[in-house]
């Protein structure tokens, strides 16, 4: 075991807070567990008793920058020695295990047969200092609100008596066998213990066995009801603050014990129950972080120095912590799953929790922040809450492992151990001082009848001449009756002389007792003049003190009253102002949806209207079509008829073109003008189609051939199936097929024409110019609904097999060749 106290250099602190306390930093001391295998690679090297050199294994690269690095850390050295529980004797302390899993640190705080641990020197070192001066069983009484009573003899012994009669296992006694399962740990060969207790106090020790298992808080030493059939699982312990702001598991047992041997047995008890499990890196890996808990209970003897001082704020109660944390791991070394996964999880949670903890109380206490410190994020560290804020000793033990594979791990808790010693905990305080006389135990034993005769007797055999040998030898033999009786003499002769000596020495002493008395009259006769003068005092100042308590309570009742008045109109305000706020609210929200619906009627509105203004356009232009093919067919029907009259052949009347019957209109007196109409038709002639024209007859592959008689057919045309500026740099006219289906479900064909032109950017632009529908009817199909232009068609076009219907219209639409001729052109073309 090598054991070093850590020290690294300090930091600049920019800021310090000012707090009048003394305090002391935590602790830290370093164990290096031995290799199993001498041929081992070791990845920490103990120097001497003051270093230890980390470094990385070989092949192992630390940075980024694929360096290698050696870091060193300078530790002072320090032995651990039991008495380091010298410093677990003030009210409170904490002393526990930190490394990975596998690093000793049970072994380290129980020990193994022939060397003990911590926990069982610690209470070995207690034991020897509070031995000859314990008390009684139950003379001082646990409480279930961490605090602590004293009883009388009489209580205790009636507490004694009840506890033999009860049928209930009682706690191992010390003149009882030791298991021989601890036996030998518990043989400690220091025999340390503290040199400055206190003899006029009478001590008591109670112990406590927890573990905290995923986060929750088990007692070990609760004895539960044997339950073959369907056993229950141990209930969980709440934590709780006392008066003094300590933190104390509520519920726990605790156990009065008056030996190491018999507090070891407690501890053995409940070690038996701890969890603990097979891993890959540890064959017994403790799956949760254990608690030994020792109180030591004192209070002052009375001024006979005989029987405990009857007064519960002369108790003193001090508490040490003995925490074996579990260890830290990798779940990608120890292959851990299921509950085992869920262990390493909530242990490596914990004691990340306590790491924060722990750099924030550093930063707090160094830079002088306030920042909260998590302690309620874990239960861990909510019970070591008032170690760290309240006062007493820390102190941390770092159990490292040597071995190559524990590199990283090893070097992070090094890391954690620096920073946990520049943490500091307040000095405790020093006693109240009971103010009975010192040493009164012990002078009453000496002042008692049987001591004075003892050492009367002491006195009289050192003085007296010593007898000589009264053996007689010879009937002759005159000299040794008279050496004897003259030694008699001699003594007797001694013995009066001492006895007037002692006379004197009484009737001196009794002289001064007298003048003692007579002198302590007068002084207490001065003291009871001085007293009562005080007293008086404090009479006068008592009552001055009850009229301002009264005044002040008179004045604390008025505040409460105002307090109320004030709390009531504050509520009232509150009230009104949420009232206030939902109406606000309420009427924005009004406010908006009046908006919201302003902004939409408004927006249909102008939709129902520009709908509404296409849909007369429409309506109108599709009129007006409607009357000019109405006029050209009477037009024909009345040129037919002329033809007939006038001509004398039967010849077949060619149809005239509709843009040269709208250039050459005819002059009828019987037909009526065409009604005036708002959007005028702009008439457009046909072009001639010269012999010289070339054609870009594009025909989309999506086409359906079709049937009919008439097909379009275009002379000196190209043909493709998707149009190209190339194809439309050899031609000067376009021409789209497009098909799409009709309202009666008849396949319309559209013919798109257009003139194709040269751009300033040196690009094919197309300028459409009409369309030519030719559209396929059944006779026997699904009429459309009349409307009044049909009416005055003739009947005579429902006699025909098939009738083929051409439309035209112009239309004026210019577009770019990349963009007009795309695919996505085929089925729709949009007139502007």
């Amino acid at each position: 075991m090598k054991a070093a106290r850590m020290k690294t250099p300090r930091r600049p602190v920019p800021k310090k807070p000012s707090n009048p306390c003394v305090k002391d930093p935590v602790g830290v001391y370093c164990r290096v567990r031995p290799l199993s295998r001498p041929d081992q690679e070791c990845c920490i090297e103990v120097i001497d008793e003051t270093t230890v050199q980390i470094h990385p294994p070989e092949g192992y690269r630390v940075f980024r920058n694929g360096e290698y690095r050696e870091v060193s850390l300078e530790l002072w050295f320090e032995v651990l020695h039991p008495q380091v529980g010298l410093t677990f004797l003030y009210l409170l302390g904490l002393l526990f295990t930190y490394g990975v899993t596998g690093s000793g640190k049970t072994h380290t705080m129980t020990g193994s047969p022939g060397d003990g641990g911590l926990l069982p020197r610690c209470l070995d070192m207690i034991f020897n200092s509070i031995g000859p001066f314990q008390a009684k069983r139950f003379v001082f009484k646990l409480d279930d609100k961490n605090g602590v009573d004293v009883q009388c003899e009489v209580d205790a012994l009636l507490e004694r008596q009840k506890r033999d009669a009860m049928p209930i296992p009682k706690t191992p006694s010390g003149k009882r066998q030791i298991d021989p399962e601890f036996a030998d740990m518990i043989n400690v060969q220091d025999h340390c213990k503290v040199e400055d207790v206190d003899e006029d106090n009478v001590y008591s020790v109670f112990v406590s066995y927890i573990e905290i298992y995923n986060n929750y808080i088990y007692d070990l030493l609760e004895e539960a009801p044997f339950e073959p059939i369907k056993p229950k699982p141990p209930q969980s312990k709440i934590l709780r603050e006392d008066q003094n702001h300590n933190m104390y598991v509520t519920g726990c047992t605790e156990v009065e014990v008056k030996s190491t041997e018999e507090a070891f047995e407690v501890f053995w008890r409940g070690q038996k129950k701890r969890r603990i499990a097979n891993t890959q890196l540890n064959r017994e890996s403790s799956r949760s972080h254990s608690v030994f808990i020792i109180k030591l209970a004192q209070a002052p003897l009375d001024a006979d120095g005989d029987n405990v001082l009857q007064d519960k704020e002369q108790i003193t109660l001090s508490q040490l912590s003995l925490v074996d944390l579990a260890g830290s791991e990798r779940t990608n070394r120890t292959k851990a799953e299921g509950n085992r996964l869920r262990e390493a999880g909530n242990i490596n949670q914990s004691l990340m929790t306590l790491r924060t903890c722990i750099e924030i109380l550093r930063e707090n206490q160094m830079y002088g922040t306030n920042k909260m410190v998590p302690y309620r994020d874990s239960k861990l560290t909510h019970l070591f809450k008032n170690y760290f804020d309240g006062e007493g000793k820390v102190r941390m033990i770092v159990c490292v492992n040597p071995k190559a594979e524990d590199y990283e791990e090893s070097l992070q808790v090094m890391r954690f151990a620096e920073m946990t010693q520049e943490v500091e905990v307040a000095r405790p305080a020093d006693r109240p001082i009971c103010g009975l006389t010192p040493g009164r135990r012990f002078r009453n034993q000496d002042f008692s009848p049987v001591g004075k005769e003892q050492a009367v007797s002491e006195l009289l055999l050192q003085n007296f001449p010593p007898l000589p040998s009264c053996e007689l030898l010879d009937i002759n033999d005159d000299q040794t009756l008279p050496k004897v009786i003259e030694v008699l003499e001699q003594r007797h002769k001694l013995r009066q002389m001492l006895s007037e000596e002692i006379a004197k020495t009484v009737h001196a002493f009794k002289t001064v007792l007298q003048e003692f008395d007579s002198s302590v009259a007068s002084k207490e006769n001065y003291i009871q003049g001085k007293l009562s003068e005080k007293e008086k005092t404090i009479a006068g100042q008592k009552m001055e003190l009850e009229r301002l308590e009264k005044k002040i309570k008179t004045l604390e009742y008025k505040i409460h009253i105002l307090e109320k008045t004030a709390t009531i109109y504050e509520e009232d305000k509150r009230n009104l102002q949420q009232e206030l706020e939902s109406k606000s609210q309420q009427l924005q929200r009004q406010a908006s949806d009046k908006r919201r619906m302003e902004a939409r009627l408004q927006g249909m509105v102008t939709e129902t209207s520009v709908k509404w203004e296409k849909e007369c356009e429409r309506r109108v232009a599709a009129k007006q079509l409607e009357m000019q093919n109405k006029l050209w067919v009477k037009d024909e029907k009345l040129k037919q008829l002329k033809a007939i009259v006038t001509e004398p052949k039967h010849e077949k009347p060619e149809r005239p073109s509709r843009l040269r019957d709208r250039e050459k209109p005819v002059q009828r007196a019987v037909s009526p003008p065409p009604a005036p109409s708002a959007h005028p038709v702009r008439l457009r002639h046909r072009r001639s189609r010269s012999a010289g024209e070339r054609w870009v007859d594009h025909k989309p592959p999506s086409n359906v051939p079709t049937e009919t008689v008439m097909q379009p057919q275009v002379p000196h045309a190209i043909t493709v199936a998707a149009a190209s500026e190339k194809a439309l740099a050899k031609c000067d006219k376009y021409m789209l097929t497009h098909q799409e289906l009709a309202s009666d479900g008849e396949i319309e064909t559209k013919l798109i024409k257009g003139d194709v032109f040269k751009t300033r950017g040196g690009g094919q632009a197309v300028q459409f110019t009409e369309i030519e529908t030719l559209k396929q009817e059944s006779p026997t199909g699904r009429k459309r609904r009349s409307s009044p232009s049909n009416r005055d068609q003739p009947e005579d076009a429902a006699d025909s097999e098939w009738t083929d219907v051409e439309t035209r219209c112009s239309v004026a639409v210019e577009m770019r060749a990349g963009s007009a001729l795309g695919p996505g052109y085929q089925h729709h073309a949009q007139p502007k």
